[in-house]
């Protein structure tokens, strides 16, 4: 998930964990989880560590399919992609074929662009790559950061970079692999979303939680 900029005078969300309404038992939460789409992801998913290379393979997917669009825009179509695309299985997708291609283009459940379909398809096959030259693509991209989340200290969103020097490696290492849309931007925020850096504001109660 790309985190959009703030507005200059942002607060923190504070809402129930349960029913996200506000209630005298509040919670902190990053500033970008606002509604029903991003509450439940930002409380139960985002920045908790992923080793299930099929997991990996769906968010890697996921977050080039946002590029320039809104991540609420991928959530709402998250449980139609993982139909349409096999559960993102990367076996599966590696062998999806022109047809498939076609008929995926004209799946309104699905961000139907070209470049990033026919991206999640190569991709697929370059992590299959990867799969086979380390093990596992987990073992590959844990590496990056010796098997441990990296924690961060983020005070508000303001703190937080589109990109750092170690997603730009990985960025690198990705395209000479064979990867597309892995831009130093949209590895960044992969490696938000699988827990590799631990990018919840230190007031957000998932900060402590997430290890």
């Amino acid at each position: 998930m790309i985190i959009p900029c703030p507005e200059s005078n942002a607060k923190h969300v504070m809402t129930d964990s349960s029913n996200h309404s506000p209630t005298e038992s509040r919670k902190y939460r990053c500033q970008w989880a606002r509604n029903d789409l991003s509450i439940p992801y930002h409380d139960g998913e985002w920045g908790v560590p992923v080793h299930d290379d099929r997991l990996l393979f769906e968010f890697l997917i996921l977050e080039g399919a946002q590029a320039g669009l809104s991540w609420d825009t991928v959530l709402k179509k998250r449980a139609h992609y993982r139909k349409v695309f096999s559960n993102f299985d990367p076996q599966k997708v590696a062998r999806f074929k022109p047809d498939k291609v076609e008929k995926l283009l004209a799946d309104p459940g699905i961000i139907r662009n070209r470049l990033k379909v026919e991206s999640a398809i190569s991709n697929a096959r370059a992590f299959l790559k990867v799969q086979k030259e380390f093990g596992s693509f987990d073992a590959y991209l844990w590496a990056f950061v010796d098997g441990s989340p990296l924690r961060n200290k983020r005070r508000n969103l303001q703190e937080i970079p589109a990109t750092t020097p170690l997603s730009d490696a990985i960025s690198k290492d990705l395209k000479k692999r064979g990867f597309r849309f892995v831009g130093s931007t949209i590895v960044y925020a992969f490696m938000q979303a699988v827990g590799m850096v631990n990018d919840h504001e230190v007031t957000c109660f998932r900060y402590k939680q997430v290890k």
